[in-house]
């Protein structure tokens, strides 16, 4: 439409000019100036309209947004609880297994000390063994009662040692299970 003026405004004037009178080419040029002011009011209320309309979307634009971030943020807040939830269920987990796999090894380590005690008394019991065999001559009642007493502690050993044999075979499935964990 202000185009339209324009072109209007400007064809006045060239006709006015040409047509060479005075009177005409001042109307025309009052008509161009005011055709020219209808002109910039219409694109000034075309431009102001845009303008509202830009800020009114860019408004909306905002809005959308501040609605996603309001989403996200819940999203993020029940992601970041349902994460620090299993970390700690893990931890927990993992704070029994580790107890557990202490106690394992204490018990092993008992179990050994106790082989070596028993292995030690073996030891001293084969040489007073030796020593009783030594001494056979002196006294056969005594030797017997030596023959007696190693076979007894040769029968704790192997007790002991299917005793150790459970407690590893125990402690390396905890290990395993550990690993697997």
């Amino acid at each position: 439409m202000a185009v339209a003026l324009l072109v209007l405004a400007a064809a006045a004037v060239t006709g006015a000019v040409v047509s060479g009178s005075w009177l005409l080419v001042t109307i025309a040029a009052f008509l161009g100036v005011a055709l020219g002011a209808a002109a910039t009011r219409i694109t000034h209320t075309e431009l102001a309209q845009a303008r509202r309309d830009a800020a009114r979307d860019r408004a909306e634009q905002a809005q959308a947004y501040r609605v996603l971030t309001e989403e996200r943020t819940a999203e993020h807040a029940s992601y970041a609880a349902s994460m620090t939830e299993r970390i700690a269920e893990r931890e927990s987990a993992l704070a029994q297994l580790q107890e557990a796999l202490g106690d394992a090894q204490r018990r092993a380590a008992d179990a050994t000390r106790k082989m070596n005690a028993e292995a030690r008394r073996a030891d001293v019991a084969e040489r007073e063994g030796q020593r009783i065999v030594s001494r056979l001559d002196e006294a056969e009642q005594t030797a017997a009662e030596a023959v007696v007493l190693v076979a007894e502690l040769e029968q704790q050993v192997d007790v002991l040692k299917a005793e150790l044999t459970a407690v590893t075979a125990a402690w390396r499935a905890s290990e395993a299970t550990r690993k697997r964990a």
